[in-house]
């Protein structure tokens, strides 16, 4: 559509999607353990850090991050609501 060649990497994909899948579970595992292993795991909203797993000492599932980021969110809606003085 764009009058761009096709990547090889997606003719590759598509013609060997199994492997293609397969290949992408095992490299996503193998980032996924090592950023565990290096304690790499931060999660900022705004420029603000909620969680950290260095200071907490495990990983959240996503449950569990799913309610902490909703309970920030609804701490700095709280914010931002001025009320009225009498």
């Amino acid at each position: 559509m764009l009058g761009l060649e096709t990547p090889g990497a997606w003719t590759w994909s598509q013609e060997n999607k199994i492997f293609a899948c397969l290949m992408t579970f095992f490299l996503s595992n193998m980032l996924e353990t090592h950023f565990l292993s290096t304690g790499a795991f931060e999660i900022t909203l705004n420029d603000v850090p909620i969680w950290s797993k260095l200071q907490s000492g495990y990983v959240p599932n996503i449950q569990e991050v799913f309610q902490i980021l909703d309970n920030h969110i609804k701490m700095n809606q709280v914010d931002k609501i001025s009320f009225p003085s009498p």
